[in-house]
């Protein structure tokens, strides 16, 4: 699957309410790590049925804020949020977003 870009939190909310499962990517588009991060990201995209979105943390700032006071979790970037349902279920952040750990997550 691709990975869409989303803009604002009511997208957001709206690809919740249609999937059962939801992976996030906040990616900064100056940071190297982040960089990386996307690739891998990407990468995994290809390998599962679960929705991938990402938001870019320069373009959409108080959306990526939304998203953790509404979710509970520490603004991190990178950052991959997995929701299941209207919960974030697992997370991680900087050089622990690999294929590997995508996989095991979304299993």
């Amino acid at each position: 699957m691709a990975v869409t870009l989303l803009q604002n939190y009511n997208e957001l909310k709206e690809k919740l309410a249609q999937h059962e499962r939801v992976m996030l990517l906040k990616h900064s588009l100056t940071c190297p790590i982040s960089s990386g991060a996307k690739q891998a990201y990407e990468s995994y995209s290809s390998e599962t049925e679960t929705p991938m979105f990402m938001l870019n943390i320069q373009e959409s700032r108080e959306f990526s804020n939304q998203i953790a006071e509404a979710f509970g979790v520490k603004h991190e970037s990178p950052q991959v949020l997995l929701f299941n349902r209207d919960k974030v279920t697992w997370n991680t952040s900087h050089w622990h977003i690999k294929e590997e750990a995508l996989a095991k997550a979304d299993q």
